[in-house]
């Protein structure tokens, strides 16, 4: 399994090269450029393609295994073959189809698969100016090595990778990576980045939940040793709940994400496994800084208690999420966000508790503070809405307790309400 940064999105066209730049491949015009890319493209996209990816400098693997892996994503939402990449009659046939857009992006996605093979390292325009735009508007360099720091530290990322729930490791997405996908999505991203979406999420999603937890365990004893001053039940720094042990591994997990319905009739589920199948094992998303006016500040927004919000963005102003609602109201948000593109909530999806861990370790990390300290009468309880527990139908939440100087997790009813009780959404790279 090959690791994947970019989600599927196909309806981005590329923004740095124009259609006469690249034909589309379905045109005889282009006949030989794609006879001889499939020449490439037949060896590299077999299953077996540790000799092509290995006689790349080291740097560069990671890069072959991102283009390869969007590169097979398409193709899988196209209903494109992957043996018909090697075969230029069969790939003008399958691709005949698809418009011209998509026909762009496919060509861009083959011909920088192409130039690095044929080069042994990528087009430098590939990088520049997306790493020029990622620096401007999300200071990306600084929050990239910070939290890569952060996860080398609490032993999640050993030698630039990191375990998976199927026993294969994963490199870390690279800066170079992430600013494309910025800059591919920028048209996308401008109004959310008007709201205050800045803040740099990188999660291990496909590690084993069970490890993330005891990870923040240890992280915690950790940061106590340097910091006296924290708060902290030292014998039992985080509870976990015996509905979350495993619940995230095995033939039939419990607990399943991004589910269009909290309902065990009709939601649907995908599992740990099947995402990591189709997006890979690291998920990169963009948040709300502690300030979302001042993209420079550290930590994560908190979720305001009701009444106490303030809206974000001024070309479509977006109102805060408050508490006191239930995961099903703010599931309905979400829902209702997909299907209308002028909804200010529009792109976002709901947090799972591999996301808040990591997050939780970088707020307290970057603010000296618990991130969700409820308990300070300024923020809330964090529903996790991007997971749901179908065995017994309630949904993951977490908290700081101070009462009790311990990182809890819990489950409840999807009708649970509480003033205390919020939600955070988040917008996947």
């Amino acid at each position: 399994m090959s690791m994947s940064l970019f989600r599927p999105t196909l309806e981005s066209s590329p923004s740095a090269v124009s259609a006469e730049a690249v034909p589309p491949v379905a045109d005889p015009a282009v006949g030989g450029r794609v006879q001889h890319t499939s020449e490439i493209l037949g060896e590299a996209m077999m299953d077996s393609v540790s000799s092509v990816r290995d006689s790349l400098p080291e740097q560069y693997r990671a890069h072959f295994e991102t283009l390869r892996q969007e590169i097979i994503d398409f193709t899988k939402a196209h209903g494109i073959s992957r043996e018909s990449l090697g075969k230029p009659d069969l790939l003008r046939k399958a691709t005949g189809k698809l418009s011209t857009q998509d026909l762009e992006r496919l060509a861009l996605l083959l011909e920088r698969f192409e130039y690095l093979l044929k080069n042994g390292e990528p087009k430098k325009e590939d990088y520049t100016e997306a790493l020029e735009y990622a620096e401007e508007f999300y200071h990306l360099e600084k929050q990239y090595a910070s939290q890569v720091a952060i996860l080398e530290q609490a032993g999640i990322l050993k030698e630039g990778v990191i375990l998976g729930i199927d026993g294969n490791e994963y490199p870390i997405p690279t800066l170079e990576q992430i600013a494309v996908r910025l800059f591919e999505r920028c048209k996308e991203l401008e109004t959310k980045h008007g709201q205050g979406f800045t803040k740099l999420l990188l999660v291990p999603f496909g590690m084993s939940l069970d490890s993330l937890q005891e990870t923040l365990k240890q992280f915690l004893l950790k940061y106590k040793e340097s910091h006296s001053s924290f708060d902290l039940e030292t014998n039992n720094p985080s509870f976990f709940p015996s509905e979350l042990k495993g619940s995230d591994v095995g033939n039939f997990p419990d607990l399943v994400y991004y589910s269009r319905f909290f309902d065990r009739k009709k939601f649907q589920k995908q599992t740990k496994a099947q995402i990591i199948n189709t997006y890979g094992c690291w998920i990169v998303h963009l948040l709300q800084p502690s300030d979302p006016s001042n993209s420079h500040s550290s930590g994560f927004a908190p979720i305001p208690r009701e009444g106490q919000g303030t809206p974000q963005g001024d070309l479509v102003p977006r109102p805060p999420l408050e508490a006191n609602k239930t995961p099903n109201e703010y599931l309905s948000i979400l829902q209702k966000a997909q299907e209308d593109e002028d909804s200010p909530y529009h792109g976002e999806t709901g947090m799972t508790p591999e996301d808040w861990i990591i997050a939780f370790m970088i707020h307290l990390t970057e603010t000296g503070k618990p991130l969700d300290d409820w308990e300070n009468g300024g923020e809330s309880m964090s529903y996790l809405t991007g997971a749901y527990l179908r065995m017994s139908g309630t949904m993951p939440y977490m908290e700081w307790r101070r009462e009790f100087q311990q990182v809890l997790f819990h489950n409840c009813s999807l009708m649970a309400q509480s003033g205390n009780d919020g939600t955070r959404f988040s917008i996947i790279v």
